[in-house]
């Protein structure tokens, strides 16, 4: 039964209708999973409509590829959801990065040579600046937390 999902788009609230697309369950599935699921609490706003976050997102696919993909029942999924957040808090009480689901992106001397010809006036696409600019912060940062390890 296994189907590609959409990606999660960039937004911070999600409808139920939304999630439901995004996750290939319908509503009433989800307001069942809520019952069931004590980790997954949307927000719930006038009259009572959900708002999902990304974090929920995520939790519901898990839910959804534990239940529907790896033949688990309701109350073996609990179990197993239970047992992976216990082993998050765990990594993140032990001051581990959690990547899951990161793309690592190396970034090599041409990148860095070509942030260099932005900087220098070099641009091509002024939109771009701001994008190279951060990107090239953000592997600075990286470099540095490797020392830290």
């Amino acid at each position: 039964m296994e189907k590609t999902l959409p990606p999660i788009p960039a937004k911070r609230y999600f409808t139920i209708g939304e999630v439901g697309d995004l996750c290939g369950v319908k509503p009433h599935v989800l307001r069942y999973w809520e019952q069931e699921f004590t980790q997954l609490r949307p927000m719930k706003r006038r009259g009572n409509r959900r708002y999902y976050q990304h974090h929920e997102v995520l939790m519901i696919r898990r839910i959804r590829d534990l239940l529907y993909d790896q033949g688990f029942t309701i109350s073996g999924a609990r179990n197993k959801m239970q047992e992976l957040l216990q082993h998050e808090r765990d990594k993140k009480h032990n001051g581990e990065v959690m990547l899951d689901g990161v793309e690592v992106v190396e970034m090599d001397s041409d990148d860095m040579d070509e942030f260099d010809a932005l900087m220098a006036g070099d641009v091509t696409n002024e939109a771009t600046l701001p994008l190279v600019q951060l990107r090239r912060e953000l592997f600075e940062i990286r470099e540095l937390l490797v020392f830290i390890d």
